[in-house]
């Protein structure tokens, strides 16, 4: 495997054990420019400021959210990485769906998700995540759909 695709992935595995560690500053030094797109919701996270109000928003509800890396494979080609991932957290917090929000329930969830990770040419810094998810496992799985 070339050295910059091994960083690239051990780039991820650092970025997403850094969000598990709530250690903001670390997960943005991971991005060339930080940028969540969300294609279960499809909200655009662009810039460190966006992007620290994306983890208030995702660690308020669910301060205890982890994932379980399943599989992790690099695309050289495309200067990507692609992560499958089960995502756990158990709602303790205020949840905000839409208009609504929804006082903590105790529940947890566990939904299998995948992320593709775009990285500038030649580096192993991210450019952009972009996690794939239905929203709506989160609320069945919290018993709330």
């Amino acid at each position: 495997m070339p050295a910059l695709t091994q960083s690239r992935i051990e780039t991820v595995r650092r970025h997403m054990a850094l969000e598990v560690t709530h250690d903001w500053d670390a997960v943005i030094a991971t991005f060339e420019h930080p940028r969540y797109e969300m294609h279960g919701g499809g909200q655009v996270f662009d810039g460190a400021d966006a992007v620290r109000r994306y983890f208030e928003l995702s660690r308020t509800p669910f301060p205890d959210q982890d994932n379980e890396i399943i599989s992790i494979a690099a695309d050289e080609a495309a200067d990507t990485v692609l992560v499958e991932f089960w995502l756990t957290g158990t709602h303790t917090g205020p949840l905000r769906v839409g208009d609504r929000v929804i006082p903590p329930t105790g529940h947890n969830f566990r939904v299998r998700m995948a992320a593709s990770f775009e990285f500038a040419p030649g580096s192993d810094k991210i450019i952009c995540e972009r996690p794939y998810f239905d929203q709506g496992a989160v609320l069945r799985g919290l018993k709330l759909a």
